[in-house]
């Protein structure tokens, strides 16, 4: 779950960053705009993804057979 939710909130950090320099959202771009259903699930999936991340900010230094 970490992994995943990793691999997300560096697939939102690239889009913000496109955003952010280019004006370019290329989530909306690939899944038929910001308003797409498609759209609205990733960036739904996006936004938990950075919700479980900031768990891991409390669990450094402690490794489980888990991760």
């Amino acid at each position: 779950m970490d992994t995943l939710a990793l691999i997300l909130s560096i697939i939102g950090s690239l889009n913000w960053g496109l955003v952010g320099i280019f004006r370019f959202d290329l989530v909306a771009w690939l899944f038929g705009g910001q308003a797409a259903v498609v759209s609205r699930i990733i960036y739904t999936l996006v936004g938990l993804a950075g919700l479980w991340c900031i768990s891991l900010l409390f669990r450094r230094g402690r490794h489980t057979d888990g991760d």
